[in-house]
């Protein structure tokens, strides 16, 4: 799950990383009441959207940049105005863009340097992992591709913690000295622990700022959470923007479905996050394109397949489906019961090709065969991917 820069900086706050005072508003009438509890002077106007590249994107009303400065809260309050409601197109986004529904006031800071900070889980090793470079404000990707030795990484024993010496590292790494050193080292040090306390996934400060003054700063803040985790944070799920999701996938996720849109025309329905990426791949193989990820886990009810149809043809673009099932725990009966009772009830007009395999294959197959339905059956994944692909050509 994602959050916003501004509850991303509130959490930052509540664990000790300092942040430049900011406050949120989502209607114009608030911007007076929020422009109010900052100081005069430079400001900076953030549209808040979960997707990256929003200095560089694109209003639809040929507006440009969704982060922009401000010399003075009067000019900050006149290009609120223009982001608020507006939709942002960004690399991120896809063309389609987001509507901006909150903006984020923030006090402009001084800049003496930018660095790179992120904290996340490395599959590699099982461990969290600390990403940092002396190259921030840009992408980093940009620094990875074009001069690698500049990042640097620290791996932490998740049963030991972050240790002292590793916070050393950095801190060298970086170059801070003094004062600055120190600050650093807290948040440093902080930040640790907020990742690891509230099941983040990823924490990522571009850039971290030193100030003239010596303070060091999360100039900015994106944060990711460990979904299958939420139920031990309460407060964090309070925190879900529904807006910023595709309806579907919020719909899918109430019946326990892991459902992602793509782009294509061929809706695919699988048990597995493995055989989804295989049936996804055969599909393009066969010269298809999906329209979607959906996986309805290994032991899906028949109220799930029902419910996984009904999302699949929420998608104007679908125009047919590829059932592919593996039985292992999963009963392919089942499966064949819940195919059968979900094409009935939604009226299915669309090709809609199964392939089973597995536990209970034979009785799923006569269950089909029985229906008087018409639906296609494929002996095997390659032969029921080409013939979804044949009949939505």
């Amino acid at each position: 799950m994602n959050i916003h820069e501004y509850q991303a900086k509130a959490l930052f706050e509540t664990f000790g990383v300092p942040v430049p005072k900011g406050v949120a508003a989502k209607a114009a009438s608030d911007f007076d009441t929020a422009l109010a509890q900052l100081p005069e002077g430079p400001t900076m106007v953030k549209s808040q959207i979960h997707a990256g590249g929003r200095g560089k994107g694109t209003f639809t009303d040929g507006f440009k940049g969704g982060v922009k400065f401000c010399k003075t809260k009067a000019d900050a309050k006149e290009i609120a105005g223009r982001m608020l409601n507006n939709t942002l197109v960004t690399i991120q986004t896809g063309p389609a863009g987001r509507k901006v529904q909150t903006v984020y006031f923030t006090v402009a800071s001084d800049i003496k340097k930018e660095y790179y900070l992120a904290i996340l889980l490395d599959r590699a090793t099982s461990r969290p992992v600390i990403v940092a470079s002396t190259e921030g404000g840009v992408e980093i990707e940009k620094v990875a591709h074009e001069t690698p030795e500049k990042i640097f990484k620290v791996f932490v024993d998740p049963a030991y913690g972050l240790a002292d010496f590793q916070v050393r590292q950095l801190i060298a790494g970086l170059g801070f000295a003094g004062a600055e050193a120190k600050g650093a080292a807290k948040l440093i040090r902080n930040l640790y622990t907020m990742f690891w306390e509230t099941d983040a996934s990823m924490v990522e400060i571009n850039p971290l700022i030193t100030t003239p003054t010596g303070e060091v700063l999360a100039l900015d803040a994106k944060v990711s959470f460990d979904s299958n985790a939420l139920y031990r944070h309460p407060e964090i799920t309070a925190l879900r923007d529904l807006n910023e999701e595709d309806p579907k996938e919020i719909e899918a996720s109430k019946f326990s479905l892991s459902y992602i849109a793509l782009d294509g025309n061929i809706a695919c329905l699988v048990n597995g996050a493995g055989l989804a990426m295989s049936t996804m791949d055969i599909i393009k193989h066969f010269g298809g394109s999906p329209a979607n990820f959906l996986d309805v886990g290994g032991g899906a009810t028949k109220d799930q397949v029902v419910a996984a149809f009904k999302i699949i043809l929420g998608d104007a673009n679908v125009k047919g489906i590829f059932v592919n099932i593996f039985g292992g725990i999963m009963d392919c009966n089942v499966i064949a019961t819940g195919i059968i009772e979900a094409v009935r009830e939604v009226g299915l007009k669309l090709p809609l090709v199964v392939r089973l395999e597995g536990n209970n294959v034979t009785a799923g197959k006569a269950t089909l065969a029985s229906s008087g339905l018409p639906i296609v059956s494929g002996d095997t994944m390659a032969d029921a991917a080409r013939k979804i692909v044949q009949l939505v050509a």
